[in-house]
């Protein structure tokens, strides 16, 4: 009996490694992955800031109560910086994330962000005019948010105009051709 040459080995090929530019990590699971993002998620922060926003708004007496002393120490301070024009400023910026994190929600319709910031103004000034009595409405008040939120959404459009410029553009057998 002759010894015939046995065939070759034959050892299938060994599956694709994971591409290393993913985010996912080996260990994370789907749920890890979802809490991941989840906390990019702007819904998430809108609700978080809704919650503070009511809380400063409907607080039953002046939420700056509290800071006299600080506020007159500012003042004393910086005398250019009036109570008035702190609490302006204050008001201007506690509504920017509205503005900004609207604009991130409502891709399709950002032309609805400025009512609904102007009309979440509006509510506040009048649920203080008739139901909080410490509380003082105010119209300036209105334009301060109002002008906060425009500044959220002017952020917003920058962070857009931002990622824009930063997106890899497409390479394309034309314009390979009209470079050369």
């Amino acid at each position: 009996m002759t010894d015939a040459p046995s065939p070759p080995l034959h050892i299938p090929p060994r599956p694709p490694l994971p591409a290393l530019s993913s985010p996912r990590s080996l260990s994370e699971t789907p749920r890890a992955e979802s809490k991941r993002r989840n906390t990019r998620d702007p819904r998430a922060y809108l609700l978080a800031y809704t919650l503070l926003l009511t809380g400063i708004a409907f607080w039953p007496v002046p939420v700056d109560q509290g800071a006299g002393p600080l506020l007159r120490l500012i003042t004393r301070a910086i005398p250019a910086l009036t109570y008035e024009r702190i609490e302006f400023a204050a008001n201007i910026l506690l509504f920017v994330p509205l503005g900004l994190l609207l604009t991130l929600i409502l891709v399709r319709n950002r032309w609805l962000v400025l009512p609904v910031a102007f009309l979440a103004t509006v509510t506040i000034e009048c649920v203080q005019a008739l139901l909080l009595d410490a509380r003082t409405p105010s119209v300036l008040d209105i334009v301060a948010n109002t002008a906060g939120a425009c500044i959220g959404i002017l952020i917003a459009v920058f962070i857009d105009a931002l990622r824009a410029s930063y997106r890899p553009r497409r390479l394309d057998e034309d314009s390979l051709i009209h470079e050369s």
